[in-house]
């Protein structure tokens, strides 16, 4: 078992930044990846960016590129999501989830534990 728990978010003005953190404990020697993903009000849930544990490969939504980072302690076992130039369109529950058998993916069902969430709001 894993556990992950998010915290960070907030509320911010559009052009603002927010910086995510993902602590992981339990089995975490087994994770293979960790991923952000989001849910808007009223939308599906959507990937937003994941990175591989091993060697630290990223990858991003279209949406987020470039103004979105992701980056992770392997000792302490967090993983951080860096959010700059916020958008309203950016305002969600960002979760945060564990991967242990890759490869790397972007589909929600990949991953086998999950955060409980943290709300970000951008205002306008």
């Amino acid at each position: 078992q894993v556990q992950l728990v998010e915290s960070g978010g907030g509320l911010v003005q559009a052009g603002g930044s927010l910086r995510l953190s993902c602590a992981a404990s339990g089995r975490t020697f087994e994770t293979y990846a960790m991923g952000w993903f989001r849910r808007a009000p009223g939308k599906e849930r959507e990937f937003v960016s994941a990175i591989r544990r091993r060697d630290g490969t990223t990858v991003y939504a279209d949406s987020v590129k470039g103004r979105f980072t992701i980056s992770g302690d392997n000792a302490k076992n967090t993983v951080y999501l860096q959010m700059n130039s916020l958008k309203p369109e950016d305002t969600a529950v960002y979760y945060c989830a564990s991967d242990t058998t890759g490869p790397m993916s972007r589909i929600s069902s990949a991953y086998e534990y999950w955060g409980q969430g943290t709300q970000v709001t951008v205002s306008s």
